[in-house]
């Protein structure tokens, strides 16, 4: 998992940078179409904004990769990298774009995706240790895990003082 978020955060990032900074010329190479209009400059450079958003996040979490929070991040990641893939596969099949990095980025987002679901099937909040199920029951969340971090246990008789 660690190398799957060091590579997006970078690929991402670069991605993002150059929306930013260029949106009609990243586009250009994409889709074989230029951005027309201020409208759509904006628009591509908030794309680039949210690119970016996602390497830093993934940058951030390369470290962390057993926090379920990491978990979360690349279950997101397999979302947009299939969303991606599909849109760039209709852009060149269904609509005739037809720009140099069009079918790369296609299945790179592909591959990037397959590579997410298998980090999601080997990540340890997949794997249950059957035995501490068994003796403590299912993990509490929430405001039960709270008031047990800080002692609170409403079952259990007060002592003498």
């Amino acid at each position: 998992m660690r190398r799957l978020l060091k590579l997006t955060a970078l690929l991402e990032a670069a991605t993002g940078l150059g929306l930013m900074a260029m949106p009609s010329v990243v586009v250009q190479l994409l889709l074989g179409s230029p951005l027309d209009g201020s409208a759509a400059t904006v628009l591509g450079r908030v794309a680039g904004v949210a690119l970016l958003a996602l390497g830093v996040a993934c940058w951030l979490a390369r470290a962390d990769t057993q926090s379920r929070a990491a978990g979360g991040l690349v279950a997101a990641m397999l979302f947009y990298n299939f969303a991606v893939a599909a849109l760039l596969a209709f852009a060149g099949l269904g609509l005739g774009l037809h720009g140099v990095a069009l079918w790369p980025a296609a299945v790179l987002h592909a591959v990037v995706a397959v590579w997410c679901i298998a980090c999601l099937r080997r990540s340890p909040q997949n794997e249950m240790n059957w035995f501490d199920h068994k003796t403590r029951g299912p993990p509490s969340t929430g405001f039960d895990a709270h008031r047990s971090a800080v002692g609170f246990n409403p079952n259990e008789k007060k002592r003498d003082q």
